[in-house]
């Protein structure tokens, strides 16, 4: 046999590219996950204003149930990919948006207009209007989303829900709402 079209030379090519074909398959992702944030830079629809109705829809001193569409949606998400948040109407065009989810584990807050308070019902966790822990478990504030009037539009800043680790989504008064809650000696500073 030559050397060319013996067995062991078949076999070593057909494994050169198997493994090829391995190491590209397990690059795409590896790739994908290192060039996200580039990605996200461009301005893409990941985190994006979202429009979440007119200033009419909001009467003021009320607090009413908003929902927007996630922009970094798939076609596959269905009605999960529907967000909901809270809107609060102060005055003219001072808002405050706050995310629905409870910032013990997550569950969803309901607003009772009777006691003028958020509350969890998976552990009991209680929210003043303003968002402010009143009572429970729940170790902080309900984190509020960044928004801005445009065109008698109200938009929030979206695509991800609002965290402690993002400093502009959890301020009300300047100051990131770790920082807020230990200045009003409800909790430990943080960061």
């Amino acid at each position: 046999m030559s050397d060319d079209v013996s067995r062991r030379n078949v076999l070593f090519r057909l494994g050169v590219l198997v493994n090829g074909a391995a190491a590209a398959l397990l690059a795409v992702p590896i790739v994908g996950y290192l060039l996200a944030p580039v990605r996200r830079v461009g301005g893409g629809g990941y985190r994006s204003w979202i429009t979440l109705g007119s200033l009419s829809d909001f009467p003021e001193g009320e607090t009413r149930l908003a929902t927007f569409h996630n922009p970094s949606r798939r076609p596959w998400d269905g009605q999960t990919a529907d967000i909901p948040c809270w809107v609060r109407h102060l005055e003219g065009e001072n808002f405050q948006v706050f995310a629905i989810n409870c910032a013990h584990l997550g569950c969803p807050v309901r607003w009772f207009p009777q006691s003028e308070l958020f509350l969890c019902p998976c552990h009991g966790g209680a929210y003043y209007a303003d968002g402010s822990r009143a009572s429970g478990p729940p170790p902080r504030a309900l984190f509020q989303y960044t928004y801005k009037v445009e065109n008698g539009q109200l938009m929030i800043f979206g695509g991800q829900l609002p965290t402690l680790a993002d400093p502009h989504a959890s301020m009300t008064d300047g100051r990131p709402a770790a920082r807020r809650l230990w200045a009003a000696g409800r909790s430990t500073p943080c960061a």
